[in-house]
């Protein structure tokens, strides 16, 4: 299976280090390589790798803006020079970090956790088709602040109007987005994400009980104990899709 990877790094002598480190890798194709964040979307979006290689300390943008500027993250191995207590800051579930200079063993095992990542996805999904709305095994990339996240969209119970930013509901967290409702509704698969209302998107697999409600609509509770009212113009639409 080859993986197609593209390395984001302001040193080109960085680059060139890893990839000659990589020639030894048949799995990994280097497709493109970028020496800043803004280059890096342009090429990650135009050529949907299967990996970045990404540097987090760049000029202008840090790796971190770049990832948050992805409508969806690609698989990442950072490849860094800050020291591992400062990464334990940021909340990402990469899929590893390498610091520089970076060693040929943990390259190596890195490159086996991707391989064994893709072969347990395969096996599960069939073929993975990368247009289209986003599924739940998507991940997509979070930032607030300092605090960074990776996040399937399986994981995200809720999302949350609140004027041009939306809130983010997963695990114990409500990171801000700058992404407006109906961009998301776009883009999000409609079998798993539903509009309930003018302020709220959910996620129909993270429902715990659904109660009638005034005037025709339903109060939905989710299992991370928010109550979300579904219009009542939605509710006809809801119930058709589930049958109820």
């Amino acid at each position: 299976m080859s993986i197609k990877a593209i390395i984001v790094d302001d040193e080109r002598l960085a680059r060139n280090e890893l990839r000659k480190l990589l020639q030894e890798h048949a799995a990994v194709e280097i497709i493109d390589e970028a020496s800043n964040a803004d280059e890096g979307i342009e090429k990650i979006e135009a050529q949907n790798p299967d990996l970045i290689f990404l540097d987090i300390q760049m000029p202008g943008k840090t790796g971190f803006d770049m990832l948050a500027d992805l409508e969806k993250a690609p698989r990442v191995i950072f490849t860094t020079a800050y020291d591992e207590y400062a990464l334990k800051a940021f909340e990402v579930n990469a899929l590893d970090y390498l610091l520089k200079p970076v060693e040929p063993k943990r390259l190596a095992d890195a490159i086996c956790k991707l391989q064994d990542e893709l072969y347990k996805e395969k096996s599960e999904e069939g073929s993975i088709v990368n247009r289209g709305p986003l599924t739940d095994e998507d991940q997509v990339f979070v930032k607030d602040g300092e605090r960074c996240w990776f996040v399937k969209l399986g994981e995200i119970r809720l999302f949350e109007s609140v004027g041009n930013y939306a809130k983010v509901f997963f695990g114990t967290n409500k990171p801000l987005i700058l992404k407006s409702l109906n961009a998301l509704e776009e883009r999000l698969d409609e079998r798993t994400f539903f509009r309930a209302n003018r302020k709220h998107i959910i996620n129909l697999r993270w429902i715990e009980r659904i109660e009638p409600y005034f005037n025709g609509g339903l109060l939905l509770e989710l299992k991370g104990g928010e109550k979300i009212e579904v219009s009542r113009r939605q509710t006809v639409k809801f119930k058709e899709m589930m049958s109820l």
